[in-house]
């Protein structure tokens, strides 16, 4: 059938198919900005129109259903590559993070407008409120309205101020537009999804009803007579190689525990069979007509039924092996285990007057990124080309070059925008099978996740249970330090070492203590698989760390920000504890180079308030205030790696190229400003090139908070050969000393006798006389890292009646060196707070008795929202003179996700007298403590 509409001012005829949704008619004509996220539920926003002037979810409407109507997308805003009010506002406050929601947000805020050229801040609360985005926090995009509005009532070089640093740079450490940000707000082709060509095949995967089985039989052949399938993959057919999918460093401290589609069945949603298809539709039709019979096996679902069931065995020697040892012992099904420590942690709890041990509990969390994973893979002659959407490319060809048996000279890995990250994307999830399938059909293939596939067959947080063991003397010296952690990877491994190694390397440094000790296990269970997200383990590591010290205080009644602050570490101190905790192998201990959390410490306490009781609105509403001192790392020193290049262009602008992966945390905007500032140039004359395993050099991606220490270093290393180059050959070409020579603004060499410009050096270098076009490069590695940190406080209020906990106020203060671009930081900073307090409040995954997960969706799966942001939301950067990364940048984003669990932890404390000792605190874990507490 045909329908007629307007779309963007132009009148369509546009032919549709019964039952058609708009969001896939749009799509089919070109315009990408409506996005599926939550598969047609109307959950997540991401493919919002505006129909006839009123804001809707294109997910939600049949095509014969817009029939006649005005239609506007995103793509109307822009005109002749000039970017809508609204967008340059958008822009210019920072609020483009990954942009997969971006275009979702300016048709609510473009709606919001023409309706109310005034809102206040609960009108953009309701405008904004079907649409989730898990990067930025939401708190910049009321910046970025009071900006529209301003410059739409006529002030057109209204500006929000955000903080600068470092007056002696001319734009590192100074708020500038987002490299990407004007492709992401025009929707311009950006995601896998964007690329795919006609004739591709799609493919779906049939998951196991099953926890632990083995398939017995499975036929395939009523399958394969359905017209339009291409190829069925199963176990019988497909590369008979063990792998790991962990994207790390080889040789990987994980295990080699995985084949592209196994026999034996390891949790619900493990792969059976898959199939690739001419349509998504036959795909799924031949998914039903596959006959599998299954021997079921008893199933392992808790870390507790793990250390105790001696007779159910996950894996054997047969399906798991490493590079090296990782502490595995497959017969009580645990995947890796380490511990260690430094001095006498039995003489410290003798040394105490007060002992407290205490155990805390955490579940499974989905990083839900609101594009799921997805990968186009063909080929060009006898290369594998596969764009993806991933933090690691490098480790990914090498990783699909194993398992699937293709050299990697012949894979071509191209990292396209993400669309949300956040660690899930730092695996081998689905790339490996449709590399696969492209390879043994020679056609090419697009897999993506549907939401409820990213719930049960990406990856999770780990579940965990750490008991922690504290001894301090009366003076309030903490003498001893004991974390027993044990972890839930799942029927697979992936970071099953290093992640719950984290929830120690990143918590037990922060104190002062000459006794520690930690032991940690991993099991396998049969559950979801666990694997990276940001924080990394942290996260755990640092509720169960922090709330047994506030715990501790509380024994000796002594105030916790007292307590802490005679404790935690300050600037020289040496962390001899990080000896023992590496990946896998030997760390290396670090020199504390700088650190601010005096400082933060001190904004915290005079903003919270801290000491100052305050009253609720009613009797049975009680208020409280909590805080956490966190850190994290800056890559991973004696393992990361990073690498740049820079080419000088014909008319003496730059060309960048770097491995690493921009997830939207601003990494490409960060690299071109370390380079413009040492070249002397403006941001623009910096062009970048990410990710690209043809085009540019390696890095080992983005992870581990790697990103501006180790690639912004290499670029800034590539920046100074280039400034190097430049200056030797003026000096040729001026005739004069090499020491009489010095770059300035904007793109020239000066010297006492006359300046050359970067213009003229390009032409003379690239002519037929010339030396050739000026080519530098840049490489960094290093056993030294410097180590951000913060302080997070919080003041909640408990309802007694109901037990629901809610954040009043929020102040996070964060010391990450030299923020390189501020506004970008800020929004990393309150995008990693907003998910922590939604982890500690309520997000968890549900399963049922077989291990099932029922709420694999945003319906039953709830994540925070803008009208869930505290009423007082407040992110600083504070400043500390760093002599490590480039012009002393650190990382600054996977830190905040570390401290919303401890503070609002001491927060409900503070208000009721009450531990919550499992995340997240749902009410009626509140209540039952309650309980507790009056018998």
């Amino acid at each position: 059938m045909k329908i007629n509409i307007t779309l963007n001012g132009k009148p369509k005829r546009l032919d549709t198919e019964a039952g058609e949704r708009v969001i896939d008619l749009l799509r089919r004509n070109g315009i990408l900005s409506v996005k599926n996220g939550c598969d047609g539920e109307g959950t997540c926003g991401m493919c919002a129109i505006l129909l006839n002037g009123k804001s809707v979810n294109s997910c939600q409407l049949l095509s014969p259903q817009i029939d006649g109507c005005d239609v506007r997308t995103s793509e109307s805003l822009a005109k002749n590559n000039e970017l809508h009010v609204i967008q340059q506002a958008f822009l210019d406050t920072g609020i483009v993070q990954c942009g997969y929601c971006t275009p979702s947000m300016l048709m609510a805020t473009l709606e919001l407008l023409e309706r109310n050229p005034e809102p206040s801040e609960d009108d953009i609360k309701d405008a904004l409120s079907g649409i989730i985005c898990r990067c930025t926090g939401y708190k910049q995009i009321f910046d970025a309205i009071e900006v529209a509005v301003r410059r739409m009532k006529g002030d057109k070089d209204y500006k929000k101020e955000y903080p600068a640093f470092r007056h002696d740079l001319r734009i590192v450490g100074k708020s500038t537009v987002k490299v990407d940000g004007h492709q992401l707000l025009c929707s311009d082709p950006s995601f896998v999804e964007d690329m795919v060509r006609p004739n591709s095949l799609y493919v779906k995967v049939l998951p196991s009803p099953h926890a632990h089985a083995v398939i017995t039989n499975i036929d395939i052949s009523e399958a394969e007579k359905l017209e339009g399938v291409e190829f069925i993959l199963t176990h019988e057919n497909c590369p008979d190689v063990l792998y790991g999918s962990a994207g790390q460093c080889y040789p990987e401290p994980s295990p080699y525990d995985r084949r592209i589609i196994n026999k034996k069945m390891r949790f619900v949603g493990d792969r059976v069979a898959a199939v690739a298809a001419t349509s998504e539709k036959i795909a799924i039709e031949a998914l039903k007509k596959i006959k599998v019979e299954y021997e079921i096996l008893p199933a392992i679902l808790s870390i507790e039924q793990a250390m105790t069931d001696n007779s159910t065995q996950i894996h054997d020697d047969k399906t798991s092996s490493y590079c090296f040892p990782v502490g595995q012992d497959l017969a009580k099904n645990i995947a890796a285990s380490n511990k260690g420590g430094i001095g006498d942690v039995e003489k410290g709890f003798k040394e105490a007057d007060v002992i407290v041990e205490r155990t805390y509990k955490t579940g499974h969390i989905q990083c839900t990124p609101l594009e799921p994973h997805v990968v186009y893979s063909y080929m060009e002659g006898d290369r594998l080309v596969i764009r993806a959407s991933t933090q690691i490319p490098f480790h990914l060809r090498r990783i699909v070059s194993r398992a699937i048996g293709y050299p990697e000279i012949k894979i071509h890995v191209i990292k396209e925008r993400v669309g949300g990250g956040f660690g899930a994307k730092q695996d081998i999830v689905m790339e490996e099978l449709a590399a696969y399938i492209t390879l043994k059909t020679g056609k090419p293939v697009f897999f993506r996740f549907t939401r409820q596939e990213e719930f049960v067959a990406s990856r999770t947080r780990h579940p965990t249970v750490v008991r922690v063991k504290i001894g301090a003397k009366k003076n309030g010296k903490i003498t001893a330090i004991d974390m027993n952690v044990k972890a839930d990877t799942g029927g697979y491994g992936p970071h099953c070492l290093t992640v719950p190694m984290n929830a120690c390397s990143k918590t037990l440094p922060l104190f002062r203590c000459e006794n520690m000790h930690y032991d940690v296990t991993v099991y396998y269970t049969n559950n979801v698989i666990a694997g990276a997200y940001q924080g990394y383990g942290a996260p755990a590591g640092a509720f169960a760390l922090q709330t047994a010290l506030a715990e501790t205080a509380a024994e000796m009644n002594v105030d916790y920000l007292t307590f802490i602050r005679l404790n935690h570490v300050r600037t020289g101190d040496r962390l001899e504890i990080l000896k023992c905790l590496g990946e896998g192998q030997e760390g290396i201990p670090q020199q504390v180079t700088s650190c601010a959390l005096s400082d933060c410490l001190d904004r915290g306490d005079f903003s919270i308030g801290w000491g100052k009781h305050e009253k609720g609105d009613a009797p049975y509403l009680k208020t409280g205030k909590g805080f956490a001192i966190i850190q994290q790392g800056s890559g991973l020193p004696g393992l990361d790696a990073a690498n740049a290049t820079i080419y000088m262009l014909g008319d003496g602008s730059f060309f960048l190229c770097i491995g690493g992966a921009d997830l939207g945390t601003g990494l490409d905007t960060v690299v071109v400003k370390v380079a413009a500032e040492i070249l002397m140039v403006d941001q623009d004359k910096v062009g970048v090139k990410a990710g690209d395993t043809d085009v540019t050099p390696f890095d080992v991606g983005s992870y581990a908070s790697s990103g501006t220490f180790f690639t912004g270093s290499a670029a800034y290393n590539a920046a100074l050969d280039m400034k190097k180059k430049i200056l030797e050959e003026a000096s040729g070409i001026m005739k004069v000393p090499l020491e009489s020579l010095k770059l300035q603004y904007p793109g020239k060499v000066v010297a006492p006798e006359g300046e050359l410009s970067f213009i003229e050096i390009a032409r003379i270098t690239q002519s037929g006389k010339g030396r050739g076009q000026i080519i530098a490069t840049g490489a960094f590695t290093t056993e030294e890292s410097p180590i951000p940190y913060g302080a997070h406080f919080a003041k909640v209020e408990v309802n007694e009646l109901t037990g629901t906990v809610k954040v009043k106020a929020f102040h996070a203060y964060q010391d990450c060196g030299t923020p390189i671009n501020p506004d970008l930081a800020l929004g990393q900073m309150y995008g990693a707070i907003l998910k922590s307090i939604g982890h500690t409040l309520y997000e968890k995954m549900i399963f049922d008795e077989h291990g099932k997960c029922l709420n694999p969706n945003f319906l039953d799966y709830k994540v925070p929202m803008i009208k869930d942001l505290p009423e007082d939301f407040l992110s600083e950067l504070v400043f500390v003179d760093e002599k490590l990364g480039p012009f002393g940048g650190k990382s600054i984003s996977e830190i905040a996700t570390n401290g919303a669990a401890p503070a609002i932890a001491t927060a409900i404390y503070d208000a009721i007298g009450v531990w919550i000792r499992e995340y997240p605190f749902t009410a009626e874990k509140v209540l039952e403590a309650m309980r507790e507490q009056k018998k």
